[in-house]
């Protein structure tokens, strides 16, 4: 039984992390900020304090040690240097969820080499002063420079699921159900997924084996956005309404210039074995095309 903390554990694939850890029998510890409700109860201890700040972050875990620290809700260069601060000499390992994003969307699958994190320039600063990829890229460069723990920084492409509180899928879903028109900037692009009960399981396997280092993960296969919205009008029996880019408001979430995915060799090697995202995917559809009302 291993003590691990888990912050970012009480939504879509943290939460179901916990629930994958609390099946294994290990001994789990949550931290919010109290805004989000704790649905584990006693199963779980709660310690209710903001990551940002810092003193009142290390008073809330001193003396402790963990195992393993799962860290799903990093995303800046100074949020990883306190981190640093506070856990160095005091836990076993990190598993950083990380992102795709910290690979440019250029036409090609990337393998982890494509973003070194070891010999990135590293500016400070918050979650504010950069792009969502960017922050990700410098939390992990910031993280292997500073860190006196191993460090596996996940990579997950957009996560996917039907409790998906970022709405991305549904988003789709519920204009093309509602005749409503979709900007994209290249259809013919493809893209990867994964599913949030894969990330759960991902995240609970590379923390409880001897991975570090970036890893990527994401489902078997990819597909373009063109399939995507065909997928989508198969299942809906509606025609979408495509707008080439469009306005903010209609823009997809998934409208990317060029192809975006990555391999999953170093995973794989290691033992884990992917899902297929041909086999799920239109489930998944399917599932929100139920719960998706006409307006």
């Amino acid at each position: 039984m291993k003590k691990i903390l888990v912050l970012g554990g009480t939504r879509f694939f943290g939460k179901k992390l916990v629930e994958e850890l609390l099946k294994q029998n290990h001994q789990v510890t949550i931290v919010t900020r109290g805004v989000s409700k704790n649905p584990f109860g006693d199963k779980v201890e709660h310690l209710q304090v903001d990551r940002q700040d810092e003193d009142a972050f290390k008073a809330a875990v001193a003396g402790r040690h963990f195992d393993v620290v799962y860290d799903n809700i990093c995303y800046s260069p100074n949020e990883a240097k306190a981190f640093c601060n506070i856990f160095n000499g005091s836990i076993g390992k990190l598993v950083f969820t990380s992102t795709l994003s910290t690979y440019e969307a250029n036409g090609k699958p990337h393998a982890e080499g494509d973003f070194d994190p070891y010999h990135y320039e590293i500016v400070m600063g918050d979650t504010a002063d950069f792009t969502y990829g960017e922050g990700k890229r410098l939390a992990e460069a910031v993280f292997y420079k500073h860190a006196k723990f191993p460090v596996a920084a996940v990579r997950f492409p957009i996560v996917m699921g039907e409790d998906d509180y970022t709405r991305r899928l549904h988003f789709h879903i519920e204009r093309i159900v509602n005749n409503e028109p979709i900007g994209f900037v290249n259809m013919d692009a493809e893209m990867s997924f994964i599913q949030a009960s894969e990330a759960a399981k991902f995240l609970a396997w590379v923390g409880l084996n001897d991975i570090e280092g970036p890893i990527n993960a994401t489902a078997n296969g990819s597909i373009s956005l063109k399939r995507l919205i065909e997928l989508i009008e198969e299942t809906t029996g509606e025609r979408a309404k495509i707008a080439l880019l469009g306005t903010e408001e209609i823009r997809s979430p998934y409208a990317i210039p060029a192809t975006w995915y990555m391999t999953t060799e170093k995973a794989q090697q290691a033992g884990f074995t992917f899902s297929e995202l041909k086999d799920w995917l239109p489930t998944l559809v399917d599932a929100i095309v139920k719960t998706t009302p006409k307006k």
